[in-house]
């Protein structure tokens, strides 16, 4: 008897493939952190949780990237959550940090942005499409709410979910040492609070994190980003 695409996607949108899932998932972080994927795992990891959420007949709005009817307020957040993090990252946090780890988040990647526009436009195009948008859509969008179903879905499993997803999203920014992951961990956290905060609108984040990356490669071209 054929069951595809109807029950088999029936049977994929079913709880107990949620462990099989992620497990896949894992896989892919392990490999991108091993060096065995090209670039990372992130642009692997959104074509699985596309097809995920097209195996379990569930679109785009599942995560939060849904037509809004409020553009304007969701811009404006995104942009003044990403300027504010930015700055509490620069000037707060990652001074706290080295304090306890002796060094600051290694930058040392992006040091031929200093003076260099053309260099600055090829990393802002790669900021917001590889990291705002591929970032906040496995991280935020994809795995949180998958794990979240795995830990029972109540406000717990939710804070669970968003804890180990920021920790992994740290440990994904190793290349910038033991600083670099922690930064990038809060950072990670402050933007799944942002996600759960408006209700799952997960522009929001991708705004701010596009926004908070812009913010830092602008102050690396101009030779003002702190500790660089």
């Amino acid at each position: 008897m054929r069951v595809w695409p109807g029950g088999f996607r029936d049977a994929l949108g079913a709880q107990r493939f949620l462990f099989p899932e992620l497990f896949v998932a894992a896989g892919i972080i392990a490999a991108g952190f091993a060096g065995i994927l090209p670039l990372s795992a992130t642009p692997v990891l959104v074509v699985f949780g596309v097809g995920s959420l097209w195996l379990r007949r569930e679109g785009a709005r599942a995560v939060g990237l849904a037509f809004r009817s409020d553009w304007g307020r969701t811009v404006l957040v995104g942009i003044v959550a990403g300027i504010g993090y930015q700055g509490f990252s620069l000037y707060v946090a990652e001074p706290a940090i080295a304090r306890v780890t002796g060094k600051l988040p290694d930058v040392s990647l992006f040091a031929p942005l200093a003076g260099n526009v053309h260099f600055l436009l090829i990393s802002l195009a790669v900021a917001w499409t590889l990291a705002a948008f591929g970032e906040e859509f496995v991280y935020r969008g994809y795995l949180l709410t998958r794990i979240a179903r795995v830990l029972g879905d109540a406000p717990r499993a939710w804070l669970g979910a968003l804890t180990v997803t920021s920790i992994v999203f740290g440990a994904g920014h190793a290349y910038q040492g033991v600083s670099g992951m922690i930064t990038a961990g809060l950072g990670g956290f402050a933007f799944g609070l942002l996600y759960l905060a408006t209700g799952r609108n997960l522009w929001v984040p991708v705004i701010a994190h596009g926004t908070m990356d812009t913010v830092g490669f602008l102050l690396l071209l101009l030779g003002k980003y702190p500790g660089a």
